[in-house]
C-alpha cells in the first residue's frame, strides 16, 4: 500500500488514458506528459502502461508499507525521504533518480521549483480498479479514482522486474515561453479574416483558472464573423475554442467530447502545457512547410 499523508493541491491516479471512447462522452485523459509518466515507469521496471501520480504544484507526502522502487520526473521538486519511522534527519533525493525505498520509508515531495507537475512512478505500479481499461482520474466526468486526500490507501501490484540500470536520466527543462504549432480549423471560417492572424502574431499568457480540463488564454479577443452558437459537435485534445470573449481555450486531457463554441484551430501536442504556470507566454505559430 501507499499511504497517503498529505494530498496537495491536487494530486491523483494517472496512467495512459483510456483512448476509444470519445464517440461515447468519454475524453482519453490520462497523464498531461504522457512521456514524462512513460520514462518515471521504465525507470522502476514497470510496463510505460502502469498507474503512477500526478503531483500539481504543492507536492504530497506518502509512506509505502512495502520495499519499493520509486522514481519521478517532470517538474523540478525537492524530495526528502525518512528511511524509517525512527530514523534520524531526512535525507535529500533528486529528481530524476531511481530511488529504492525500505517498507515504512516516507517519501515528501516539495513544491514544484518550476512548471507545474511531477510524475510519480513505483514499482507494481497503482492497482485500483481500472474504468474502461484505465485507472486515470478524469476530473471532468468524475471517472476512475476521486483525487488523493490525505488519509486515502492506494493498492500496489507486485513488482514487474528490477528497475533501469541507469543513476539519473536529464528531464527536459521547463520553459519560459511556449510555442505551439496551431492548424486552422475546423471553424476558423467562423472568425473575421484577421483573426486567424491575430492569434499567430499574438503573445497569450496563462490565466490561473486554466486545469486538467484545458488552459484558458489571455490576450488579444478574436474577432467573430459569424454571430450565435454552434449545435454541439466533436473536440478533440488540443482544440481551440473560443468562447463569447474572445480569449482562446485549449483542450487538455480532460476536456469535453463536444461543445458549441467555434474551434479556429487544433494544437497536435499539447503536453508544453502541463508545466505551465498562470503568467506563461504562450505563441502560436503555424504548421512548418
Amino acid at each position: 500500500m501507499i499511504e497517503v499523508l498529505r494530498a496537495g493541491a491536487l494530486t491523483t491516479v494517472q496512467d495512459q488514458g483510456r483512448p476509444g471512447y470519445a464517440h461515447l462522452g468519454v475524453p482519453r485523459s490520462g497523464a498531461l506528459d504522457p512521456a514524462a509518466l512513460r520514462l518515471a515507469n521504465r525507470l522502476v521496471g514497470n510496463p510505460e502502461t502502469a498507474a503512477g501520480l500526478e503531483i500539481t504544484l504543492t507536492g504530497c507526502a506518502l509512506r509505502f508499507t512495502r520495499a519499493v522502487a520509486v522514481a519521478l520526473t517532470g517538474a523540478p521538486a525537492d524530495l526528502r525521504i525518512r528511511y524509517a519511522p525512527d530514523a534520524g534527519a531526512e535525507r535529500a533525493a533528486d529528481v530524476g533518480r531511481v530511488l529504492a525505498l525500505p517498507a515504512g520509508a516516507v517519501l515528501r515531495v516539495g513544491p514544484a521549483r518550476a512548471g507545474v507537475r511531477t510524475w510519480l512512478a513505483v514499482s507494481g505500479g497503482i492497482a485500483v480498479p481500472p474504468v474502461l481499461g484505465s485507472r486515470s482520474t478524469d476530473t471532468l466526468a468524475g471517472l476512475g479514482p476521486a483525487p488523493l486526500r490525505d488519509g486515502d490507501r492506494l493498492p500496489l501490484d507486485p513488482a514487474h522486474g528490477p528497475p533501469a540500470p541507469v543513476d539519473e536520466v536529464v528531464l527536459p527543462a521547463v520553459p519560459a515561453e511556449l510555442r505551439l504549432t496551431l492548424h486552422p480549423g475546423p471553424r476558423n471560417d467562423w472568425f473575421t479574416p484577421a483573426a486567424l492572424d491575430l492569434l499567430l502574431r499574438s503573445a497569450y499568457t496563462v490565466s490561473p483558472v486554466s486545469n486538467r480540463v484545458g488552459a484558458r488564454l489571455t490576450g488579444a479577443a478574436l474577432p467573430r464573423a459569424v454571430a450565435g452558437e454552434l449545435p454541439s459537435e466533436g473536440l478533440v485534445l488540443g482544440a481551440v475554442q473560443v468562447p463569447a470573449d474572445g480569449q482562446p481555450l485549449v483542450f487538455l486531457a480532460d476536456h469535453p467530447t463536444t461543445g458549441g463554441y467555434p474551434v479556429i484551430g487544433v494544437v497536435p501536442d499539447v503536453t508544453g502545457l502541463a508545466q505551465a504556470r498562470p503568467g506563461t507566454t504562450v505563441r502560436f505559430h503555424g504548421p512548418q512547410r
